[in-house]
């Protein structure tokens, strides 16, 4: 590894305070000195610690344990929600995972406070939770596109903040990424798209009406970010234009939650040795 493993993790929390995503560069790996190749033999050498302490964590959920992890991937349309998911959460064993994509609310959602979805969601103890958009949708388009009213939005902000609070004291660790990816690298993205017959399914006419309202977004996120950076639930603000430090970072992010667990492998609730006897007599099947 080209850096401490702790290092990315400070570096790209959001500090307190307002926050200017125009000033944060989109292009950038900071943290990292190394470039595509570096970071993605980085990437790979973190996969067998990643899966480790995935498998741990699970253990230790059927022990007894009251931990878990939620990764709140929020971002722009080509951010890379999908590729993350691909490339870094994929490095871990899919039974220890539980990845929702939150679409538009149906009716029976919309009749409950917008939280109540999300809590449904939630993973069970032992497990690594990912949210592809997640309970900020009601926060970011609803602000942009007036689908509340303002106050509204003001109470959901609080409403989040305690929401969180309460998650990380009954043992989830919340690791929120705001994929920041720039106006351009996204048109080209969505071009890419368009190129290309077998991503046709993925292109949505609807992005281009979008990204009329790129402003609003950004400030939306800002205020967003801003209002709900708290010290148990923290904000990353990951640099997406390069694809392979978006999945290094957050693996790295990840990496570092469930090694602050310091979980040990549970120890065994039945006499070993005599179980070990127990097979060795056993007469041939």
């Amino acid at each position: 590894m080209a850096f401490p493993l702790s290092d990315l993790t400070s570096t790209l929390r959001v500090a307190p305070g307002p926050i200017d995503l125009g000033k944060i560069e989109t292009d950038a790996a900071p943290g990292f000195d190394g470039d595509k190749k570096d970071g993605e033999a980085a990437l790979a050498e973190l996969g067998p610690q990643l899966a480790e302490l995935q498998e741990r964590l699970f253990a230790d959920g059927k022990s007894g344990g009251r931990r878990s992890v939620l990764l709140v991937l929020q971002g722009m349309d080509t951010s890379g929600k999908g590729g993350t998911l691909r490339s870094t959460v994929g490095l871990v064993d899919p039974q220890g995972v539980r990845i929702t994509s939150f679409k538009a609310p149906s009716e029976d959602e919309r009749a409950h406070d917008f939280l109540w979805r999300i809590t449904k969601a939630l993973p069970p103890v032992g497990l690594i939770g990912v949210f592809d958009r997640s309970h900020y949708e009601d926060v970011l388009i609803a602000r942009v596109r007036e689908l509340a009213p303002p106050e509204e939005i003001e109470r959901r902000y609080d409403a989040i903040n305690a929401w969180e609070a309460e998650l990380a004291a009954e043992g989830t660790t919340i690791i929120k990424c705001m994929l920041h990816i720039s106006a351009a690298e996204q048109q080209a993205r969505l071009l890419a798209r368009l190129d290309d017959p077998t991503k046709h399914w993925k292109y949505n006419p609807g992005d281009v009406d979008e990204r009329e309202l790129w402003p609003a977004y950004q400030e939306a996120y800002e205020i967003a970010i801003a209002r709900t950076n708290t010290e148990v639930a923290p904000w990353h603000v990951i640099p997406a234009d390069k694809k392979w430090y978006r999945n290094l970072a957050i693996g790295t992010l990840l990496h570092d939650a469930l090694r602050a667990f310091g979980l040990d492998w549970p120890e065994a609730d039945f006499d070993v040795e005599h179980e070990k006897q127990r097979l060795l007599d056993e007469k041939p099947l």
